[in-house]
């Protein structure tokens, strides 16, 4: 998936909500967006993994896709949030923060009954 220091399980699950981030900030095309997410330290993320990645966003209606002239080169497919995709990229983010909050308090041994769901024991 990525030449990373983080273990290859947490990008899965993190990618998502990271690549709409990159994407909030404008239209853009793969290689930029793999090249900005290895620039925010979170490694390099292969086409293999990027590009099915965003044909499920365009899928969902959350990336509009367009195709650029390349200057001097061929061109190239460039990737833009839609309204759904802002939507969908604030409800991810907040549960992302939920989530390493809670992730971390358990981590830190600072999980409580009180930030934790209620659940039944199993024997």
């Amino acid at each position: 998936m990525s030449t990373s220091p983080w273990p290859s399980e947490w990008l899965r699950g993190a990618l998502e909500v990271c690549v709409l981030a990159v994407l909030s900030e404008g239209p853009t095309y793969g290689y930029a967006i793999t090249a900005r997410l290895e620039a925010l330290g979170l490694g390099t993320v292969k086409g293999g993994t990027l590009y099915p990645l965003l044909a499920r966003l365009e899928q969902a209606g959350h990336v509009s896709v367009e195709w650029r002239a390349g200057e001097g080169g061929p061109g190239r497919k460039y990737f833009e949030l839609t309204e759904a995709g802002r939507l969908a990229r604030a409800e991810q983010a907040e549960h992302w923060r939920a989530f390493t909050a809670l992730t971390t308090a358990i981590t830190s041994g600072a999980a409580t009954n009180e930030t934790t769901p209620d659940r039944e024991d199993t024997p």
